[in-house]
């Protein structure tokens, strides 16, 4: 229709090419620590906490409480240009005892046993004060008792931040942080992902929605939150867009997984919240799918 009109003519192939985003590469490692907080409704500052380690080897877990933030980050920073923190003296080290109580418990392999921890009544702390804080309230370092371990695993000890209502600041306790230090002597952040499934280990807690907005404000307020909100989909374990693949796609930075092996080279934005994928990486391999479908069958 008209003469000296530009046309643009791609094949489907190209349009295919096009779209699909990079792949990132990634390295399967074993992490033989496991942290949970089972009552975080229950702990206070004054009350203290219960927490729930689940380690593939014998461990040791050290509790620091009103742990300076400066000196934990530093600590981080001296893991990876300095000394590795393989041990609870190693930190200690590190932070020049710049916490208020320390409490240690030894964890045998598999054990599941709660472990409380309390500040002594002596102490006489009931909050750290208003927020920008200096002070964490509970540092929980996870580090491996047998030193063969530490010559076995690529990660060698773990740091969960935890935060603990006090009377000054009645955020609900969870853990803010949890860091995974490798004995190479880099640190990675452990970043949760956003299911599409519905999964009880993935949901925030089992609280109202008014609770965790008012939660999630709190954490704004001291610049605490994530850039993503906590979303809770479907029941379904199919992809999003599809919905008949199984999903075994994550995209990056989003942390979305919604989207089968045949779906991913399609969308350069996430489904979910339309955010540009760079990077994306799978769950796993087609290999182990298959192993794994055998094994059902």
């Amino acid at each position: 229709f008209g003469l000296g009109v530009p046309v643009i003519l791609r094949n489907s192939e190209e349009t295919e090419s096009s779209t699909r985003v990079l792949k990132k590469q990634m390295r399967q490692v074993k992490n033989p620590f496991g942290l949970e907080i089972p009552h975080p409704a229950t702990a206070s500052v004054t009350k203290g906490i219960t927490l729930t380690p689940d380690c593939l080897e014998d461990c040791i877990l050290t509790c620091y409480w009103g742990c300076s933030v400066q000196k934990l980050h530093e600590a981080l920073q001296k893991h990876v240009y300095c000394f590795r923190i393989k041990t609870p003296q190693a930190l200690e080290d590190a932070l020049y005892s710049e916490y208020l109580y320390r409490q240690q418990y030894f964890i045998k392999k598999n054990d599941k046993e709660e472990k409380y921890c309390q500040l002594p009544e002596d102490a006489q702390v009931v909050d750290f004060g208003p927020v920008p804080r200096s002070r964490y309230p509970l540092i929980a370092l996870l580090t491996l008792a047998d030193e063969d371990d530490r010559e076995i695993y690529d990660i060698i000890s773990m740091v969960a931040v935890i935060h603990i209502p006090d009377e000054s600041y009645r955020l609900s306790c969870r853990i803010l942080y949890q860091y995974l230090l490798l004995a190479q002597g880099q640190y990675h952040d452990l970043k949760q992902l956003f299911m599409s499934a519905n999964s009880t280990a993935l949901s925030s807690s089992d609280t109202s929605p008014g609770e965790r907005s008012t939660d999630r404000s709190l954490l704004e307020k001291a610049g605490l939150a994530e850039d993503e909100p906590e979303l809770h989909e479907e029941n379904s374990k199919d992809c999003v867009v599809c919905q008949n693949g199984t999903v075994n796609w994550v995209l990056l930075p989003c942390r979305h997984a919604c989207l089968c092996d045949g779906c991913i080279k399609y969308f350069q934005q996430c489904p979910m919240c339309r955010q540009f994928v760079q990077e994306s990486f799978p769950l796993s391999s087609k290999k182990e799918q298959d192993e794994d479908e055998s094994t059902h069958i």
